[in-house]
């Protein structure tokens, strides 16, 4: 049993919802579930609920158990003092608000008809992760390997349409389409999106102009973030954001609306604040930087020339107002690994392919020296004893799995076509 799997239930109401009590006694009215925002805080907000004779408005809380309220530390958590609803799989302890009072318990389980339990059960059951996981370690090393070779240039090609679009959008400028890529990616999966607008939405005329100021350069970033937006008795606050609108005026273009920044569920190392920071001090170190990043061929030029810090400020802070014990902010050889496989190897490819020259050996040559990424599918091949030595293979596997193995194309793999051959 999963948690998530109790959201599904209380979502989509499947459960008996005319006969609900609380774990106290007390008849339960839904009005309304409330809002799934899968954000920090409760589960479920502006959930409308009659309990008793008494109408609630407020928030919603779902554990496996509800011992799990004090596991997660919400008691010492303001965001959890408007929960009216706390509904659980299993009512092991009494959960208090700080005035004494007992949160209402729903125990979920009581309402949910077996059939609906089962066919979860069956759904979350272990299956054949790939058709052909009992045999591919049997397959021909020289087969395999010329088949890694393929998938990697057809990631490569897929990337690269893209990098295609963002030429197209900013009239062929590569060093635009380069500060595109690098905001994107040191964005990560969480703020990527978010940073990738940031990106597009300052030309980069502007930010050549002022990369001789870092102070300028994250002004424009935090500003267009939305990180400026509020008030704040911070100096280094304060001076940011007169910068960003001075910087407005002087170039007269207008602040966007952007996706909300998210720094739930992130390492501090990769807060947005550092991040962007981190993205200023690129700029403000490398003037023409596409030529430079063009032009690499190993690991240790990347960490040479990308050997950048975040500013002073963030030195001892991870956000505004809030003084940290003293740490260095500089890019890790880990997260440049995933620079130079997200953006450096694309765009040489890319551009390459535009110029008409051959960079094949040696793009796969730079990608034998960059370690492997490490997730799930990842470590799933290597259950099956098919293990990632460096990132050229990571990169192989993952395309494997995402758009043969998923797509059940066996007919369309080589690996399958051998094991058909040999049986």
């Amino acid at each position: 049993m999963r948690e998530d799997f109790l959201h599904y239930l209380w979502k989509f109401k499947k459960f008996d919802t005319l006969n609900l009590k609380t774990a106290q006694g007390e008849l339960i009215t839904i009005i309304k579930t409330g809002d799934y925002l899968e954000l920090s805080g409760p589960d479920f907000f502006n959930a409308h609920i009659k309990i008793g004779n008494q109408k609630w408005a407020g928030n919603v809380e779902i554990h496996l158990k509800s011992s799990d309220w004090y596991l997660h530390n919400h008691e010492k958590d303001p965001t959890y003092k408007n929960v009216i609803l706390h509904v659980v799989w299993e009512n092991d302890t009494p959960i208090f608000r700080e005035n004494n009072t007992e949160i209402p318990v729903l125990v979920l389980k009581e309402y949910v008809a077996k059939e609906v339990v089962s066919n979860y059960h069956e759904l979350i059951s272990p299956k054949t992760w790939i058709s052909c996981e009992k045999q591919i370690k049997e397959i021909d090393s020289f087969v395999f390997k010329s088949w890694q070779e393929r998938l990697f240039f057809e990631r490569l090609e897929r990337k690269s349409k893209f990098i295609y679009e963002l030429l197209e959008e900013t009239n062929q400028d590569w060093e635009a389409v380069l500060f595109c890529l690098l905001a994107k990616n040191f964005g990560l999966n969480t703020n990527g999106n978010s940073f990738l607008q940031i990106s597009k939405a300052i030309p980069f005329s502007i930010i050549r102009k002022e990369s001789f100021e870092i102070e300028n350069l994250e002004a424009l970033f935090f500003g267009t973030a939305g990180l400026l937006d509020s008030e704040k008795e911070d100096v280094y606050f304060k001076d940011l954001k007169f910068r960003y609108f001075y910087l407005l005026h002087k170039y007269q273009f207008e602040k966007i609306i952007i996706e909300p920044i998210q720094f739930f569920k992130l390492r501090p190392d990769n807060f947005p604040t550092i991040r962007l920071s981190q993205l200023a001090g690129v700029y403000h170190k490398n003037q023409n930087l596409f030529s430079k990043i063009i032009e690499l061929k190993s690991l240790k030029s990347v960490y040479e020339l990308l050997n950048i810090s975040a500013a002073p400020y963030w030195q001892n802070h991870y956000q505004f107002d809030k003084e940290s014990p003293k740490k260095s902010k500089i890019l890790s050889k880990s997260f440049l690994d995933l620079i130079v496989i997200n953006t450096i190897i694309p765009l040489q490819f890319s551009y390459s392919m535009m110029m008409g020259e051959s960079i094949a050996e040696n793009l796969i040559d730079f990608m034998n020296e960059v370690a492997p990424e490490k997730n799930a599918i990842i470590d799933k091949f290597d259950l099956f004893e098919i293990k990632a030595e460096n990132a050229f293979e990571s990169q192989t596997l993952l395309e494997l799995k995402n758009e043969y193995c998923n797509k059940k194309a066996c007919l369309q793999c080589a690996l399958g076509l051998e094991l058909l051959k040999n049986n």
